[in-house]
């Protein structure tokens, strides 16, 4: 099946570098993009309708997990300053 679409020429120039320096087809290297692009959004989709019906069986995080979850972030932002 072929499709057409419309790239920004800044962005078609990179694709195009990327595509030499790769010595692929510039083709090749937006079907692997693609497929990339819809195999995350299946995952983030998947990973949300999870989390939706786990909620909708009324399990949450508890307060205790709540705040160690809270207490490993702000010690990675302390160690990241």
């Amino acid at each position: 099946m072929n499709v057409t679409l419309q790239i920004e020429s800044s962005t078609l120039g990179a694709l195009d570098e990327l595509a030499r320096k790769s010595n692929q087809p510039r083709e090749a290297l937006i079907e692997e993009a693609l497929r990339n692009f819809v195999e995350l959004r299946a995952w983030q989709i998947a990973k949300i309708e999870a989390g939706m019906a786990a909620a909708d069986r009324g399990e949450f995080a508890t307060e205790e997990e709540l705040d160690a979850i809270e207490a490993e972030l702000e010690a990675r932002i302390r160690q990241g300053s």
